[in-house]
Protein backbone atom coordinates (compact mmCIF):
# COMPACT_ATOMS: atom_id res chain seq x y z
CA UNK A 1 0.00 0.00 0.00
CA UNK A 2 1.01 3.36 -0.71
CA UNK A 3 -0.36 6.69 -0.30
CA UNK A 4 2.66 8.60 0.71
CA UNK A 5 5.52 6.79 -0.70
CA UNK A 6 4.26 6.03 -4.49
CA UNK A 7 4.14 8.63 -7.01
CA UNK A 8 1.16 9.73 -8.45
CA UNK A 9 0.11 7.78 -11.80
CA UNK A 10 -1.83 6.19 -13.56
CA UNK A 11 -2.99 2.59 -13.15
CA UNK A 12 -1.45 1.24 -16.93
CA UNK A 13 -2.72 -2.24 -17.70
CA UNK A 14 -0.40 -4.39 -19.14
CA UNK A 15 -0.74 -7.67 -21.12
CA UNK A 16 -1.51 -9.40 -17.65
CA UNK A 17 -4.27 -6.28 -16.81
CA UNK A 18 -4.43 -4.35 -13.93
CA UNK A 19 -1.47 -5.86 -11.08
CA UNK A 20 -2.71 -6.04 -7.50
CA UNK A 21 0.25 -4.90 -5.52
CA UNK A 22 0.24 -6.36 -2.28
CA UNK A 23 0.08 -4.50 1.26
CA UNK A 24 -0.02 -5.15 4.73
CA UNK A 25 -3.96 -6.37 5.35
CA UNK A 26 -5.89 -3.61 7.32
CA UNK A 27 -3.07 -0.57 6.88
CA UNK A 28 -4.77 2.56 6.31
CA UNK A 29 -4.07 5.70 4.21
CA UNK A 30 -6.20 8.93 4.47
CA UNK A 31 -7.01 11.76 1.77
CA UNK A 32 -8.42 15.27 2.81
CA UNK A 33 -9.62 17.62 0.63
CA UNK A 34 -9.31 21.08 1.88
CA UNK A 35 -11.04 24.85 1.64
CA UNK A 36 -8.71 27.39 1.03
CA UNK A 37 -10.25 30.91 2.26
CA UNK A 38 -10.02 34.14 1.86
CA UNK A 39 -9.65 36.05 5.78
CA UNK A 40 -11.32 39.24 4.54
CA UNK A 41 -14.63 37.44 3.51
CA UNK A 42 -14.43 33.83 4.45
CA UNK A 43 -15.42 33.27 0.37
CA UNK A 44 -12.99 30.54 -1.17
CA UNK A 45 -9.66 32.42 -2.49
CA UNK A 46 -6.94 30.70 -5.10
CA UNK A 47 -4.18 30.53 -3.34
CA UNK A 48 -3.17 26.80 -4.07
CA UNK A 49 -0.05 27.38 -6.30
CA UNK A 50 1.39 29.72 -3.83
CA UNK A 51 0.56 27.42 -1.08
CA UNK A 52 2.49 24.40 -2.32
CA UNK A 53 5.07 26.56 -3.66
CA UNK A 54 5.63 27.75 0.30
CA UNK A 55 5.25 23.94 2.04
CA UNK A 56 7.41 22.43 -0.91
CA UNK A 57 10.55 24.50 0.54
CA UNK A 58 11.17 22.65 3.04
CA UNK A 59 10.63 18.52 4.16
CA UNK A 60 7.05 17.74 6.12
CA UNK A 61 4.88 14.97 6.99
CA UNK A 62 2.67 13.15 4.38
CA UNK A 63 1.92 14.72 1.58
CA UNK A 64 0.79 18.02 0.41
CA UNK A 65 -0.90 18.17 -3.05
CA UNK A 66 -3.14 20.48 -5.69
CA UNK A 67 -6.63 19.63 -6.32
CA UNK A 68 -8.68 20.27 -9.34
CA UNK A 69 -9.22 23.61 -8.30
CA UNK A 70 -7.00 26.24 -7.03
CA UNK A 71 -9.46 27.12 -4.26
CA UNK A 72 -8.45 23.73 -3.06
CA UNK A 73 -5.55 21.53 -1.32
CA UNK A 74 -5.33 17.82 -0.32
CA UNK A 75 -3.07 16.49 2.31
CA UNK A 76 -2.41 12.77 2.77
CA UNK A 77 -0.47 10.70 5.07
CA UNK A 78 1.54 7.85 4.73
CA UNK A 79 0.80 4.08 5.49
CA UNK A 80 -0.41 3.53 9.27
CA UNK A 81 -1.70 0.95 11.04
CA UNK A 82 -2.59 2.47 14.04
CA UNK A 83 -4.85 5.00 15.71
CA UNK A 84 -2.53 7.09 17.34
CA UNK A 85 0.00 7.24 15.04
CA UNK A 86 -2.43 8.40 12.20
CA UNK A 87 -3.56 11.15 14.01
CA UNK A 88 -0.13 12.20 15.07
CA UNK A 89 0.52 12.38 11.71
CA UNK A 90 -2.57 14.22 10.26
CA UNK A 91 -1.56 16.76 13.15
CA UNK A 92 1.88 17.14 12.10
CA UNK A 93 0.49 17.69 8.28
CA UNK A 94 -1.59 20.14 9.35
CA UNK A 95 0.60 22.07 11.43
CA UNK A 96 2.78 22.41 7.99
CA UNK A 97 -0.14 23.35 6.19
CA UNK A 98 -1.12 26.19 8.53
CA UNK A 99 2.20 27.51 8.61
CA UNK A 100 2.39 28.07 5.09
CA UNK A 101 -1.11 29.52 5.24
CA UNK A 102 -0.95 31.83 7.96
CA UNK A 103 2.15 33.76 5.36
CA UNK A 104 -0.65 33.79 2.78
CA UNK A 105 -3.04 35.49 5.04
CA UNK A 106 -5.54 32.10 4.53
CA UNK A 107 -7.28 30.46 6.18
CA UNK A 108 -7.78 26.63 5.99
CA UNK A 109 -11.17 24.84 6.41
CA UNK A 110 -12.47 21.34 6.56
CA UNK A 111 -16.67 20.46 5.04
CA UNK A 112 -17.46 18.81 2.40
CA UNK A 113 -18.69 22.08 0.53
CA UNK A 114 -17.90 25.85 0.78
CA UNK A 115 -21.58 27.32 2.18
CA UNK A 116 -21.97 30.13 -0.10
CA UNK A 117 -18.86 30.25 -3.11
CA UNK A 118 -19.90 30.55 -6.75
CA UNK A 119 -18.89 27.53 -9.19
CA UNK A 120 -18.31 29.78 -11.73
CA UNK A 121 -15.71 31.93 -10.11
CA UNK A 122 -13.06 28.96 -9.76
CA UNK A 123 -10.11 28.32 -11.63
CA UNK A 124 -8.73 25.35 -12.99
CA UNK A 125 -5.37 24.15 -11.44
CA UNK A 126 -2.63 24.01 -14.38
CA UNK A 127 -1.88 20.31 -14.42
CA UNK A 128 -2.39 17.94 -17.68
CA UNK A 129 -5.09 15.85 -15.78
CA UNK A 130 -7.07 18.35 -14.50
CA UNK A 131 -7.26 20.34 -17.84
CA UNK A 132 -8.52 17.45 -19.43
CA UNK A 133 -11.18 16.83 -16.97
CA UNK A 134 -12.27 20.51 -17.30
CA UNK A 135 -12.71 20.06 -21.20
CA UNK A 136 -14.19 16.63 -21.11
CA UNK A 137 -16.99 17.38 -17.96
CA UNK A 138 -16.90 21.17 -19.06
CA UNK A 139 -18.95 23.60 -15.53
CA UNK A 140 -19.30 20.10 -13.83
CA UNK A 141 -15.31 20.21 -13.60
CA UNK A 142 -15.71 23.75 -11.67
CA UNK A 143 -18.78 22.33 -9.64
CA UNK A 144 -16.50 19.50 -8.09
CA UNK A 145 -14.83 22.66 -6.17
CA UNK A 146 -15.91 20.06 -3.17
CA UNK A 147 -14.28 18.50 -0.51
CA UNK A 148 -13.88 14.86 0.62
CA UNK A 149 -12.02 12.20 2.59
CA UNK A 150 -10.99 9.25 1.32
CA UNK A 151 -9.89 6.17 3.42
CA UNK A 152 -7.37 3.27 1.80
CA UNK A 153 -7.65 -0.01 3.58
CA UNK A 154 -4.71 -2.27 2.78
CA UNK A 155 -5.46 -5.72 1.64
CA UNK A 156 -2.87 -8.77 1.02
CA UNK A 157 -4.53 -9.65 -3.18
CA UNK A 158 -6.71 -8.81 -5.90
CA UNK A 159 -9.68 -11.47 -4.22
CA UNK A 160 -9.46 -9.49 -0.74
CA UNK A 161 -10.15 -6.41 -2.25
CA UNK A 162 -13.19 -7.58 -4.30
CA UNK A 163 -14.39 -9.24 -1.47
CA UNK A 164 -13.81 -6.08 0.97
CA UNK A 165 -15.26 -3.84 -1.65
CA UNK A 166 -18.48 -5.15 -2.05
CA UNK A 167 -19.30 -6.17 2.14
CA UNK A 168 -18.41 -2.98 3.17
CA UNK A 169 -21.01 -1.26 0.80
CA UNK A 170 -23.59 -2.05 3.12
CA UNK A 171 -21.94 0.34 5.25
CA UNK A 172 -21.83 3.19 2.97
CA UNK A 173 -24.45 4.97 4.35
CA UNK A 174 -22.99 4.96 7.93
CA UNK A 175 -19.94 6.81 6.55
CA UNK A 176 -21.76 9.84 5.05
CA UNK A 177 -23.75 9.85 7.62
CA UNK A 178 -21.42 9.96 10.41
CA UNK A 179 -19.11 12.22 7.73
CA UNK A 180 -21.62 14.88 6.42
CA UNK A 181 -20.25 17.88 6.56
CA UNK A 182 -22.63 20.17 3.69
CA UNK A 183 -25.66 21.12 4.73
CA UNK A 184 -25.09 24.63 3.02
CA UNK A 185 -24.54 25.15 -0.85
CA UNK A 186 -24.17 28.50 -3.43
CA UNK A 187 -25.74 30.34 -0.11
CA UNK A 188 -28.53 28.18 0.93
CA UNK A 189 -29.34 25.35 3.31
CA UNK A 190 -29.71 22.45 0.61
CA UNK A 191 -31.78 20.27 4.02
CA UNK A 192 -29.62 17.68 3.38
CA UNK A 193 -26.70 16.42 5.68
CA UNK A 194 -24.40 15.66 2.51
CA UNK A 195 -24.99 17.55 -0.59
CA UNK A 196 -21.72 17.34 -1.75
CA UNK A 197 -22.00 13.72 -2.74
CA UNK A 198 -25.45 14.96 -4.97
CA UNK A 199 -22.12 17.23 -7.06
CA UNK A 200 -20.37 13.66 -7.32
CA UNK A 201 -23.55 11.56 -8.66
CA UNK A 202 -23.79 13.84 -11.67
CA UNK A 203 -20.47 11.86 -13.11
CA UNK A 204 -20.45 9.06 -15.31
CA UNK A 205 -19.04 5.84 -13.71
CA UNK A 206 -20.09 7.57 -10.26
CA UNK A 207 -22.27 5.46 -7.75
CA UNK A 208 -21.63 1.48 -7.03
CA UNK A 209 -18.82 -1.21 -8.68
CA UNK A 210 -20.54 -3.50 -10.35
CA UNK A 211 -20.64 -6.66 -8.33
CA UNK A 212 -17.68 -8.36 -9.66
CA UNK A 213 -16.10 -10.57 -6.90
CA UNK A 214 -13.00 -12.08 -8.32
CA UNK A 215 -9.88 -10.16 -9.39
CA UNK A 216 -9.49 -11.82 -12.62
CA UNK A 217 -12.88 -11.31 -13.34
CA UNK A 218 -12.65 -7.33 -12.34
CA UNK A 219 -9.69 -7.14 -15.09
CA UNK A 220 -11.62 -8.49 -17.45
CA UNK A 221 -14.63 -5.99 -16.72
CA UNK A 222 -11.93 -3.09 -16.95
CA UNK A 223 -10.41 -4.67 -20.17
CA UNK A 224 -13.79 -3.99 -21.82
CA UNK A 225 -14.06 -0.58 -20.48
CA UNK A 226 -10.82 0.43 -21.85
CA UNK A 227 -11.10 -1.30 -25.34
CA UNK A 228 -14.63 0.39 -25.66
CA UNK A 229 -12.97 3.60 -24.85
CA UNK A 230 -15.14 4.55 -21.80
CA UNK A 231 -12.01 4.95 -19.31
CA UNK A 232 -8.12 5.14 -19.64
CA UNK A 233 -7.79 4.24 -16.12
CA UNK A 234 -9.00 3.18 -12.08
CA UNK A 235 -8.87 7.05 -11.80
CA UNK A 236 -12.13 7.75 -14.29
CA UNK A 237 -14.21 5.20 -11.96
CA UNK A 238 -15.96 8.13 -9.21
CA UNK A 239 -17.34 4.89 -7.53
CA UNK A 240 -18.27 5.16 -3.62
CA UNK A 241 -15.84 2.51 -3.12
CA UNK A 242 -13.37 1.69 -5.67
CA UNK A 243 -10.09 -0.45 -5.61
CA UNK A 244 -6.63 1.07 -6.30
CA UNK A 245 -4.64 -2.13 -7.47
CA UNK A 246 -1.02 0.43 -7.64
CA UNK A 247 -1.78 0.84 -3.90
CA UNK A 248 -2.91 -2.43 -3.00
CA UNK A 249 -6.52 -1.06 -1.44
CA UNK A 250 -10.10 -0.56 -1.15
CA UNK A 251 -10.67 3.33 -1.41
CA UNK A 252 -13.68 4.43 0.63
CA UNK A 253 -14.63 7.65 -0.82
CA UNK A 254 -18.22 8.74 0.36
CA UNK A 255 -17.18 11.06 3.10
CA UNK A 256 -17.44 14.29 3.30
CA UNK A 257 -14.31 16.25 4.95
CA UNK A 258 -14.63 16.36 8.40
CA UNK A 259 -14.17 19.60 10.35
CA UNK A 260 -11.05 18.20 12.58
CA UNK A 261 -8.51 15.74 11.98
CA UNK A 262 -9.43 13.81 15.09
CA UNK A 263 -12.73 13.33 13.30
CA UNK A 264 -10.89 12.09 9.94
CA UNK A 265 -9.37 9.77 12.17
CA UNK A 266 -12.12 8.27 13.57
CA UNK A 267 -13.84 7.64 10.48
CA UNK A 268 -10.95 5.59 8.99
CA UNK A 269 -10.42 3.19 12.35
CA UNK A 270 -14.41 2.70 12.64
CA UNK A 271 -13.26 1.75 8.64
CA UNK A 272 -10.35 -0.48 9.77
CA UNK A 273 -12.04 -2.46 12.89
CA UNK A 274 -15.21 -3.22 10.23
CA UNK A 275 -12.56 -4.40 7.33
CA UNK A 276 -11.36 -6.75 10.04
CA UNK A 277 -14.78 -7.93 11.22
CA UNK A 278 -16.19 -7.82 7.69
CA UNK A 279 -12.60 -9.73 6.76
CA UNK A 280 -12.56 -12.06 9.59
CA UNK A 281 -15.64 -12.92 10.63
CA UNK A 282 -17.43 -12.97 6.88
CA UNK A 283 -21.16 -12.39 8.10
CA UNK A 284 -22.53 -12.44 4.28
CA UNK A 285 -21.54 -13.70 0.84
CA UNK A 286 -22.12 -10.68 -1.91
CA UNK A 287 -24.13 -10.65 -4.02
CA UNK A 288 -26.44 -8.80 -6.71
CA UNK A 289 -29.48 -8.43 -4.48
CA UNK A 290 -27.73 -7.04 -2.15
CA UNK A 291 -27.52 -3.82 -3.84
CA UNK A 292 -31.59 -3.60 -4.19
CA UNK A 293 -31.84 -1.16 -1.08
CA UNK A 294 -28.24 0.86 -1.91
CA UNK A 295 -29.88 4.00 -3.68
CA UNK A 296 -32.57 4.54 -1.16
CA UNK A 297 -29.97 3.65 1.72
CA UNK A 298 -27.47 6.01 0.53
CA UNK A 299 -30.08 8.84 -0.26
CA UNK A 300 -31.34 8.81 3.43
CA UNK A 301 -27.75 8.81 4.75
CA UNK A 302 -27.07 12.17 2.63
CA UNK A 303 -30.50 13.84 3.09
CA UNK A 304 -31.26 13.10 6.54
CA UNK A 305 -27.63 11.89 8.18
CA UNK A 306 -27.82 9.80 11.49
CA UNK A 307 -31.71 10.42 11.32
CA UNK A 308 -32.12 8.93 7.92
CA UNK A 309 -33.76 5.37 7.91
CA UNK A 310 -31.88 2.40 6.65
CA UNK A 311 -32.53 -1.17 4.96
CA UNK A 312 -30.84 -4.05 5.68
CA UNK A 313 -29.83 -6.08 2.46
CA UNK A 314 -29.76 -9.12 3.89
CA UNK A 315 -33.22 -9.17 6.10
CA UNK A 316 -34.86 -5.84 4.65
CA UNK A 317 -35.17 -4.71 8.58
CA UNK A 318 -35.70 -1.14 8.62
CA UNK A 319 -33.52 1.04 11.90
CA UNK A 320 -31.95 4.87 11.56
CA UNK A 321 -28.81 4.69 10.71
CA UNK A 322 -28.03 5.75 14.43
CA UNK A 323 -28.89 2.70 15.37
CA UNK A 324 -27.56 0.61 13.02
CA UNK A 325 -24.21 2.16 13.57
CA UNK A 326 -24.55 1.33 17.04
CA UNK A 327 -25.61 -2.31 16.29
CA UNK A 328 -22.07 -2.54 13.97
CA UNK A 329 -20.07 -0.44 16.74
CA UNK A 330 -21.08 -3.64 19.19
CA UNK A 331 -20.21 -5.83 16.13
CA UNK A 332 -16.99 -4.85 15.15
CA UNK A 333 -15.67 -4.04 19.33
CA UNK A 334 -13.13 -7.21 19.76
CA UNK A 335 -11.91 -5.85 16.49
CA UNK A 336 -11.58 -2.29 17.68
CA UNK A 337 -9.87 -3.49 20.50
CA UNK A 338 -7.53 -5.80 18.78
CA UNK A 339 -6.49 -2.80 16.40
CA UNK A 340 -5.77 -0.57 19.05
CA UNK A 341 -8.85 1.83 18.04
CA UNK A 342 -11.01 2.12 21.15
CA UNK A 343 -10.32 6.38 20.96
CA UNK A 344 -11.19 6.75 17.24
CA UNK A 345 -14.30 4.22 18.22
CA UNK A 346 -15.38 6.57 21.19
CA UNK A 347 -15.69 9.33 18.89
CA UNK A 348 -18.28 7.38 16.55
CA UNK A 349 -19.93 6.07 19.73
CA UNK A 350 -20.70 9.43 20.79
CA UNK A 351 -21.47 10.94 17.73
CA UNK A 352 -24.70 8.28 17.26
CA UNK A 353 -25.54 8.42 21.32
CA UNK A 354 -26.60 12.58 20.98
CA UNK A 355 -23.32 14.32 19.90
CA UNK A 356 -24.34 14.40 16.39
CA UNK A 357 -22.57 14.64 12.73
CA UNK A 358 -20.52 18.15 11.59
CA UNK A 359 -23.93 18.94 9.81
CA UNK A 360 -25.66 19.31 12.72
CA UNK A 361 -22.81 21.40 14.30
CA UNK A 362 -23.07 23.76 11.14
CA UNK A 363 -26.45 24.35 11.65
CA UNK A 364 -26.51 25.22 15.38
CA UNK A 365 -23.58 27.60 14.63
CA UNK A 366 -24.99 29.52 11.51
CA UNK A 367 -28.42 29.61 13.67
CA UNK A 368 -26.50 31.51 16.17
CA UNK A 369 -25.49 33.94 13.95
CA UNK A 370 -27.62 33.97 10.92
CA UNK A 371 -23.97 34.54 8.87
CA UNK A 372 -22.50 32.08 6.70
CA UNK A 373 -19.02 33.89 6.88
CA UNK A 374 -18.54 33.79 10.21
CA UNK A 375 -19.80 29.76 9.94
CA UNK A 376 -16.85 29.77 7.26
CA UNK A 377 -14.37 31.51 9.76
CA UNK A 378 -15.58 28.87 12.84
CA UNK A 379 -14.87 26.17 10.82
CA UNK A 380 -11.53 27.23 10.12
CA UNK A 381 -11.00 27.83 13.59
CA UNK A 382 -11.98 23.91 14.31
CA UNK A 383 -9.70 22.72 11.38
CA UNK A 384 -6.69 24.84 13.33
CA UNK A 385 -7.81 22.79 16.67
CA UNK A 386 -9.28 26.25 18.17
CA UNK A 387 -12.66 25.90 19.53
CA UNK A 388 -14.87 28.02 17.28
Amino acid sequence: MGVHDVVERLAEAGPQGLAFRQSAPLTLGVELELQLVNMRDCDLTRAASDLLEITERKPHAGEIKPEITESMIEISTSVQSRHGPLVAELREIRAALLAAADKLNVLVAGGGAHPFQRWSDRQIYDKPRFRHISELYGYLAKQFTIFGQHIHVGCPHGDDAMYLLHAMSRYVPHFIALAASSPHYQGVDTAFDSSRLNSVFAFPLSGRAPCVLRWDDFNTYFDRMRRAGIVESMKDFYWDIRPKPEYGTIEIRVCDTPLTVEKAAALAVYAQALARYLLVERPHAPHEDAYLPYNYNRFQACRFGLEGEIIDPHTYAKRSLAEDVQLTLRAVAVHARELEAEEGIAMISAMVRGEGNDARWMREAYAATQSLPDLVYRQAARWRGTPG
